[in-house]
C-alpha cells in the first residue's frame, strides 16, 4: 500500500530534514542583518524585516496552496510537505516566544501580523500573556473576542487511524467569545458567538461549543 510505506521513502526524509533548516536560515539571516555597513537604526530595520516579514512570503504561498487540501491529509504526502514547510517558516517563534510577545505589547499589531500569514482576524481582539498559536494562516477569530493567559491553538493534529494522517483546519471563534486560560483549541474546532469557555477547556479535533457544551464531532 503506498500510502503506508509514502512516509517511509528515503526522498521524503530527505525533503523532511532540508525543509529542518529552513528555522536555522531564518535565525542566520536575522543576524547577518547586523553585520551590514549600514548605521545601527537600519540595522534593526533590516533585522525585524527580516525576522518578522521575510518568512511570510513562502509561508503565505504554501497556505494558499492548502486551503483545498483535504481535512485529513497522509503524513508523508505532497500536501503534508507543503504544510511541513510552510510550518518550518514559523518554528522560530515557537522556540522563542518572547519574540511574539513583543508584537501583542503593541495593539492591534499581533493581529494585523496574522493576518499577513493568512488567518481572519477581527477588530479589537485582546490576546493575553503565553498565547500560543503553531498554525499562524488557520485562524479564523470573530470581532471583541478575548483569549486567556496561555490559550493554545493547535489547528493541525496527527493521528493513526489505518494510516497516519494529520487533521488540518482552522480553528473558528465566533464574535464576542471568551475563551478561558490555558484552554488548547485544536484542529477544526469552532467556538460560538458570545461563548464563554472554562479553563482548561480541551477542545477535540472538529469539535463545537455553545452554551457551555460541545455539541457534537462535525468530522
Amino acid at each position: 500500500m503506498p500510502e503506508r510505506s509514502f512516509a517511509d521513502r528515503k526522498g521524503v526524509q530527505l525533503a523532511m530534514l532540508l525543509l529542518n533548516l529552513l528555522p536555522m536560515l531564518h535565525a542566520a539571516g536575522t543576524i547577518a542583518c547586523f553585520f551590514t555597513p549600514f548605521s545601527w537604526p537600519a540595522k534593526l530595520g533590516l533585522a525585524a524585516a527580516v525576522l518578522y516579514l521575510a518568512p511570510l512570503i513562502p509561508a503565505r504561498l504554501l497556505r494558499e496552496s492548502l486551503r483545498k487540501a483535504p481535512q485529513e491529509i497522509v503524513i508523508g504526502s505532497p500536501e503534508f510537505l507543503r504544510w511541513w514547510a510552510c510550518f518550518q517558516c514559523q518554528v522560530l517563534f515557537l522556540r522563542f516566544p518572547s519574540l511574539e510577545e513583543v508584537l501583542r505589547s503593541i495593539p492591534g499589531l499581533y493581529s494585523f501580523w496574522l493576518r499577513l500569514w493568512g488567518s481572519r482576524i477581527g477588530k479589537l481582539t485582546y490576546w493575553a500573556p503565553r498565547t500560543v498559536v503553531l498554525d499562524r494562516g488557520f485562524l479564523d477569530i470573530g470581532d471583541h473576542v478575548i483569549l486567556g493567559a496561555g490559550v493554545r491553538f493547535n489547528p493541525h493534529v496527527m493521528e493513526r487511524d489505518d494510516v497516519p494522517v494529520l487533521k488540518l483546519a482552522p480553528i473558528k471563534v465566533g464574535d464576542r467569545a471568551l475563551i478561558g486560560g490555558y484552554s488548547l483549541l485544536t484542529a477544526g474546532t469552532e467556538i460560538a458567538d458570545d461563548e464563554a469557555t472554562r479553563a482548561f477547556l480541551i477542545s477535540p479535533p472538529f469539535s463545537r461549543w455553545k452554551d457551555g457544551k460541545r455539541l457534537r464531532d462535525s468530522s
